[in-house]
This record gives structure tokens, C-alpha cells and sequence, in this order.
């Protein structure tokens, strides 16, 4: 999200002077020590000013906030939830969701604590926040008291994805569903695998369930599920995927599966519809808002309700199938990076 803000940034702050603030590391190079910069594969305009912060703890809150006492800016935007205790003279905020308030479960108990309290003091001290969904600006105002003028809706854009897929890498040798995200309680992973059972025994899909994604909060129970699983033989799990390979397997699987209990934004679904393959997903906070009609919606406590959502998936007749598809690629016009920058630009 930052990245492609930034980057997209460049064809809108045109006239300002604008200071992109960085984090530099202290390494060991040579046998001396240095500073090194991220990289950044595009170039900044003349009138941006790139700017380095070094601090080995609290970057935001140490690092920034003495940027902006010593060099004080205009208007300060800070991309990721929290900003510093010391800002600009306007600040804006973007708030990605408070997925920690809906499903407290899935996230242990500091970061809980810290989120609930910077996102609480990011919100009350920006001029501006930036809600990536209606559902999250409507979270803001039940569950944070945020005022409901300084809230505005920006959605996060989709770059779209490359369909020259090729040497598939992967050693599965059926069809199968596909879930790409954190393996943690959130994303409901363990009811997926309830859910695939249910397939297997009431309809025998020849199918395989893949599970892609770094594991999260709750991950052992979800292991747990999978080991004690009736159909465990059937069921994969890759770990971490480049962007190329998970574009592989979106453009090979014959269904993406992504019932969460709770996400802010939900950009998967749009990775998925890139590829034209169906989805079932959660009807419950953006998921909806961000899917369009072109997905299928499943009650996501309900393992039942997934499962004949994904056979309705599954045997979609070739017309059916045209169909959504034309449904998914009318949805995917709504999301531009482009578009994006511009809404935020705009509340500078």
C-alpha cells in the first residue's frame, strides 16, 4: 500500500515541496560502519526530498517526531495507522481496518494494546483519516467515536496481474481450491478445513485444498486441524509464495476460497478475479463492499453453508462461468492506484 501511494504520489504533488521520510539502517560494510538506504525503483521529481531516519527502536515515535520538531512540515501523511507523538501542522492517517477489535481472539494480548491505543491516538489527532472501506469508516465511528466528517473512504487500488503464466513449479497433481493469506484463526483457516471435509464426504471432489501463506496468531490449532484431518493426504500446505508463483497457482486453482472473519480492505478477492477464477468469500465487514456481485458470499461461521457455496462454485456451467466473469472484470474498474493517490492527494 505504501509503495504504490508513493509511487502513484508523484503525479499529484507536483507543486510542493514534499520530504519522503525513509528508514535508513546502520550496517557493517568494509570494516566500517554506515548507513544504508532502501532501495526504491523509481525515481523521486525535484521537488521531492528524500530523508533518511536511523533509530533502532520506535522509529515513528522517536525518529519522526524529532524530524518534525526540528524540521516542522505543512502537512504530515503517514501511510500505516500510527503517527508520531509529534506531527505536522495537518495530519492525515490512513486506517487499514481494527480487525483486533472484531476477532480480539486472533492476536495476542500486546499487540492488541498497542494497536487499540496508537490507532485510538493516530485517530483523535489527525485532521484526516483515510478509511480504506466504508465498513472500516463505519468501525471508526461505532467503535472509536471518530467523527464522521474527518473520515474519508479511499479505496486501495489493484495493479492488476500478469496472465503469462507459465512452468507451473508446484507438485500437485489434482485440481484443487486454493486459500492464499495468513495461516491464523482470523482467516478462518481451520473452518476451511472443516469445510473441505464436508466436500469430500457428501460430494467426493476429486479436489486438493492448498493453503498458501506465512503462518500467523492461533497457527497451532490450525496445524492441529490439518494433521487430525480425515482427508489430511489431500491437503497442502505451501508456506510463503513469491508473487510470481502465487500467480501461478491463482491462474491454475479451480476455486479461491477466502472466508474471513474480519479484513479492512480484502485485496485477495481482487487477486483472484484478476485470474477469472470463481470466489467464495465472507459475508461479513468489506468483504462484500470490495467483491461486488461477481463473487459468491458465505456465512463464515457456517462450514455447511461455505461448502455448498463452493460446489455452486464448482459446477458452474461454461455460460455461468462467462457470466461472473464479466462480473468480476466490471468490479476490478472500481480499483486504480491511480485513483487512489489522487482521492489522498486531494485531503493534503
Amino acid at each position: 500500500y505504501s509503495y504504490q501511494v508513493i509511487k502513484h504520489l508523484r503525479d499529484y504533488l507536483t507543486e510542493s515541496q514534499v520530504r519522503l521520510y525513509v528508514r535508513k539502517k546502520l550496517r557493517f560494510r568494509q570494516g566500517r560502519l554506515i548507513f544504508v538506504y532502501p532501495e526504491i525503483d523509481f525515481s523521486l521529481p525535484p521537488n521531492w526530498e528524500l530523508c533518511g531516519i536511523w533509530a533502532p527502536r520506535f522509529w515513528t515515535q522517536l525518529g519522526l517526531s524529532l524530524q518534525m520538531l526540528f524540521r516542522p512540515v505543512e502537512t504530515l501523511f503517514v501511510p500505516a495507522h500510527t503517527l508520531p507523538l509529534i506531527g505536522g501542522k495537518r495530519n492525515v492517517v490512513t486506517v487499514h481496518g481494527l480487525e483486533y477489535e472484531v476477532s480480539p481472539e486472533s492476536y495476542g494480548f500486546w499487540e492488541r494494546l498497542y494497536m487499540r491505543y496508537s490507532i485510538r491516538y493516530s485517530c483523535w489527532k489527525a485532521d484526516t483519516v483515510i478509511a480504506v472501506s466504508e465498513n472500516t469508516k463505519k468501525d471508526l465511528i461505532k467503535l472509536y467515536d471518530v467523527a464522521e466528517e474527518k473520515i474519508q473512504v479511499v479505496y486501495e487500488g489493484f495493479a492488476g496481474q500478469n496472465q503469462q503464466i507459465s512452468n507451473f513449479k508446484f507438485q500437485i497433481s489434482k485440481p484443487y481450491l486454493l486459500f492464499i493469506g495468513r495461516l491464523e484463526e482470523r482467516k478462518n483457516v481451520s473452518r476451511i478445513i472443516e469445510t473441505f471435509e464436508l466436500l469430500k464426504e457428501r460430494y467426493a471432489i476429486p479436489h486438493q485444498l492448498v493453503l498458501v501463506g506465512k503462518t500467523g496468531y492461533g497457527y497451532q490449532s490450525v496445524k492441529c486441524k490439518m494433521q487430525n484431518a480425515k482427508f489430511k493426504d489431500d491437503i497442502q500446505e505451501l508456506g510463503y509464495v513469491t508473487n510470481k508463483e502465487k500467480g501461478q497457482l491463482l491462474a491454475n486453482a479451480s476455486v479461491f476460497v477466502f472466508p474471513s472473519l474480519y479484513e479492512g480492505f480484502g485485496l485477495p478477492i481482487l487477486e483472484a478475479q484478476s485470474y477469472g477464477i470463481p470466489v467464495v468469500t465472507s459475508c461479513l465487514s468489506s468483504l462484500p463492499e470490495v467483491g461486488g456481485e461477481g463473487v459468491l458470499y458465505a456465512d463464515p461461521y457456517n462450514p455447511t453453508d461455505i461448502a455448498d457455496k463452493l460446489y455452486q462454485a464448482l459446477t458452474l456451467t461454461d455460460e455461468a462461468k462467462i457470466v461472473l466473469q464479466e462480473k468480476m472484470k466490471t468490479n476490478l474498474k472500481q480499483f486504480s492506484w491511480e485513483s487512489c493517490a489522487q482521492s489522498i492527494a486531494s485531503s493534503f
